[in-house]
Order: C-alpha cells, then structure tokens, then sequence
C-alpha cells in the first residue's frame, strides 16, 4: 500500500451514541487533481477489511485509463473510524489514557463513519462531490452521507448492499464474533490478541461473500481423496492473509458496525428516509450475492426518487464489486452516459 495522508483533527468527535472521542486522525489518499470549478470529486468509501489506497484494492476501476479514471477525477479515499490502517480505531492510543483503546473503545455506527468523512471533506475544502460510491459497507457510508447532505452529491453510486442490515447479515457477524470470544487471548489487551479467533472469523465471513456455485468451481478436488481437501487450505489460507495485515480488535468493532446500518433509524423508516437522496442515482446489484441478495438493491432503486436500477451477472457472490471490473465499469459508463444524452 502506498503511504496515505493523514489528518488530525483535535476537536471531539460525538458519536450516535452520545459518547465523545477527544480527537481523531483520518488517513487517506488522494488521486488526480482538482479542476477549475472543483467539481470533479469523486469519494469512495473502502469496504470492511479495505484501506484507503483505492487504486489498489478496486484495480481496473480506479487509475488511469478507468472509470474512475485519475487523470480526469479527483479521487479521495479515506479509512473508515474504528479500522487499523491509520485511522483512530481500537488499536489508536487514548489521549485521556495515554494507552491503547483496544476493547475499551466505544461502539461506533455508520454514521459516525460518515461524521468522519465530513470532517475530512471541511478540511480538504470540498463544496460538492460528482460522485460518491462504495460497495457493501461502503454503499452503506454512500447512502448515508447522502441523506445527510443531500445537496453535497450529484451522483449516488450503491453497490451490493442494502438499506438495512437484515437479520440473516446479523447471524452472519454474530457467528464471527463468537468465533472472536471463542479466542482466548481475544480478552488481551494487546495488538496481537485474538488473532486464531479472527482466523476463524474470516473462513466464516468468506462464505457469505462468495456461493455454493463459485466453491464448486474454483475448489474442485480429487474424488478419490478422503483428506486435505483444496477448500480447507483455501479457507486456512484467506483466514491467514487477513490475520497478517487486521488487527481482531477492530474487526470486531466494524462488525458491530455493520450491524447498525439502518438508514431509517430516527427517520421515519427506509422509505421515508431513501426519498431524501437528490443525487442522480445508480444501483447495482450481483445476480449471485449471497449476503445482500438483488432484492435489497431493488427495493433501494424503487425508494430513491428516479434511481437507475442494474445487475451484473457474476459467479463470485458479493465479492463480484471487487472482482468484476470489466462488467461494474461498462455498467457506471452506461449510467452516466445515458444522463448526458
């Protein structure tokens, strides 16, 4: 990962639930320039486990010659509150404390991500956005900062995620965090605590990022074989890569996270609150998404005022807004072509 900038901001951050953080640092990157009237941003916002290095984990959609190309936009990307990648999050020292918040760090929710991104935006003195996007946790930050600055956004790019977290993505996360709670050393208050429960946490989590379809493809094995089976070492495998570069404290802090997407919280319900967005909308959803099945996109397109709705068809499941670069590409141009004619 490139080095990303970082902000800090020494004025309190107050949470949705009323608790204040004394001051936070954002890191984040930037691509491209501004033009002239400053209207070419474009704000992505990263999913769970993601960085701010856009460019390097959505290749063939962010950088030069792409859809969000960087000669044309500028790009900003901003690690998410709670995350471990230069953000304040669990692993961040406590100014009242002088230590680290591990576990003791409070409950935060998706709009106390976007509370975040505002104070970055002031701070970069951005006055309108061409475009705000994200996938999955990412979409959620989208949807959410467009309802509460409407007027900031002329275009609302949601992909493979809904307006609410349903009870089946909760069950999901629960299962991960029992398997965090599980880890003995996830009580640590250390930066290498918890790390065989987030290994498990991870094996969990891939399946409902992926399918049935897509495993039985891609893990195909030997039918003679009663042992040591290509799913097994994939999953050991992918538990491992993320043990390497996450700390478990802050997974389980943006787990909860997730949980509390609701964008009809204190607004009235879904409906009402998705028929606040202004912005020229796209929704994207994935034929095969297990997690945040096309029906939550649908139900998103049919409650923001003209939203355009599509699909792409895909074997990857959820991870597919990562994986499809080409399809997800062709779909944003089609959009915002078909605005202009």
């Amino acid at each position: 990962m490139n080095q990303p900038l970082l902000y800090k901001s020494d004025q309190p951050l107050k949470l949705e639930s009323g608790v204040e953080l004394p001051g936070i640092e954002i890191a984040y990157h930037t691509y491209g320039t501004f033009n002239p009237l400053k209207n070419n941003v474009v704000w992505i916002c990263h999913a769970l486990t993601a960085n701010s290095d856009a460019e390097e984990w959505w290749p063939g959609v962010v950088g030069e010659g792409c859809i969000f190309n960087t000669t044309d936009f500028f790009i900003v990307c901003a690690n998410v509150l709670g995350s471990c990648y230069g953000t304040t999050g669990p692993a961040s020292i406590n100014p009242k404390t002088g230590k680290a918040w591990y576990l003791d760090f409070p409950a935060i929710t998706t709009r106390d991500l976007v509370s975040a991104h505002e104070l970055l935006r002031v701070h970069l003195g951005i006055q309108q956005i061409h475009t705000v996007t994200g996938g999955s946790i990412g979409a959620h930050q989208a949807m959410e900062w467009a309802m509460f600055r409407p007027q900031l956004f002329q275009h609302l790019i949601v992909i493979a995620a809904g307006a609410f977290y349903t009870p089946w993505g909760v069950a999901f996360n629960e299962s991960q965090r029992l398997a965090l709670e599980a880890d003995i050393s996830f009580r640590n208050q250390a930066g290498d605590a918890g790390q065989a429960g987030l290994l498990a946490a991870r094996s969990i989590a891939l399946l409902s990022y992926r399918n049935h379809a897509i495993y039985n493809k891609t893990q195909a094995d030997d039918p003679e074989k009663t042992s040591d089976f290509k799913a097994s070492s994939y999953q050991r495998y992918q538990g491992l890569k993320l043990v390497k570069r996450f700390n478990a404290h802050a997974y389980y802090v943006l787990l909860n996270t997730l949980d509390s997407h609701n964008v009809g919280r204190g607004r009235g319900g879904p409906e009402r609150a998705l028929a606040a967005v202004k912005a020229k909308t796209l929704v994207i959803g994935i034929s095969s998404d297990y997690l945040f099945p096309v029906e939550e996109q649908q139900f998103l397109a049919n409650h923001i005022n003209h939203a355009v709705y599509a699909e792409i068809d895909s074997l990857y499941g959820h991870d597919g807004f990562l994986v499809e670069a080409a399809k997800l590409s062709t779909t944003i141009r089609n959009f915002y072509n078909n605005l202009n004619n």
